[in-house]
């Protein structure tokens, strides 16, 4: 009698034999937990044995047998990919999965927009994406959790390849009515002494804190986030000055108040690009999306 599982129950089973948990796998496929419980006891009813050891408050821990198994599942989904990319090549045709992830600092302004656009040409892309910050997307890359990843050049180890896109210049996030505000551009040594909202990310940090070090400046950091929204609404209420290099439209908060951007002087742009997987430029559908990215951006459809 003929197994029957799916690739995506195999897909939740590396996930949970890789991470040791229901809720970490759930966040790292995008599926609900509940989701994820039900390919794994699906999957132990169908193969006739125990895949994981529950131990309250402590995740899970796979069996013997579980560990042998989530070794072959990797495989199969290594096999499947395979074809897939075999299949688009021969028939020129984009379809199959793609798992993007992106720089959780601009996310919400770049993604939604450039996912749909390239899922209207591309219908048969089954697109899944994921906000990650700088570590977790390099992490992501290594172990193919991700096929390819939005974010800036901050860092880029030299086995994973950057695919430049956009060069975008820092700015200071104001609030309005402070003293900086009509300036035509200002300069470190300009936004050193005023309170900062540090967006408090792994590389981010140390970018934004790079805009004072060559001068032999610290910043005068107040508060500290790693939420983009918060940081924009901290700063139009008038805790603090930040940096960023996304300048969306209109500039306003999350909370509806207003900001203002002024151009940093003197500060290296950052370069927003596609982060590859060695070998990646190999699918079909990982090519597509690179192109759809450079004409996009380059027709300044984002902000």
């Amino acid at each position: 009698m003929p197994l029957r599982f799916t690739l995506r129950q195999l897909e939740y089973l590396v996930a949970v034999g890789e991470t040791g948990s229901i809720a970490a796998a759930a966040d790292r496929v995008n599926v609900s937990s509940p989701s994820i419980s039900a390919a794994i006891s699906q999957l132990e009813q169908e193969f006739g044995l125990p895949l994981f050891v529950r131990r309250h408050a402590q995740g899970l821990s796979p069996t013997q047998g579980g560990r042998q198994f989530v070794a072959e599942a990797r495989a199969v989904l290594a096999a499947a990919g395979r074809l897939n990319d075999l299949a688009n090549a021969i028939t020129g045709q984009v379809r199959g999965p793609l798992n993007l992830a992106c720089l959780q600092t601009f996310a919400q302004v770049v993604l939604p927009g450039l996912r749909r656009s390239f899922t209207a040409r591309h219908p048969e892309v089954d697109f899944h994406q994921f906000e990650r910050h700088q570590a977790e997307i390099f992490d992501g890359l290594r172990q193919a959790h991700f096929d390819c990843a939005l974010t800036y050049d901050l860092d880029i180890p030299p086995d994973l390849e950057f695919q430049p896109l956009l060069t975008l210049p820092p700015y200071a996030l104001l609030p309005k009515g402070h003293a900086l505000v009509d300036r035509a551009e200002v300069t470190a040594r300009d936004l050193a002494p005023h309170p900062m909202v540090l967006l408090d990310l792994p590389f981010s940090t140390d970018y934004f804190l790079q805009v004072f070090r060559p001068h032999g400046l610290r910043p005068h950091v107040v508060e500290r986030t790693r939420d983009i929204g918060v940081m924009r609404a901290m700063v139009a209420n008038g805790f603090g000055y930040s940096i960023a290099n996304i300048r969306p439209a209109p500039e306003i908060a999350p909370d509806g108040q207003p900001l203002v951007m002024v151009p940093i002087a003197g500060v290296p742009p950052l370069t927003l690009g596609l982060v590859l997987a060695e070998g990646g430029r190999g699918a079909l559908v990982i090519r597509a999306f690179l192109d759809h990215c450079r004409e996009t951006l380059a027709a300044g459809v984002a902000p």
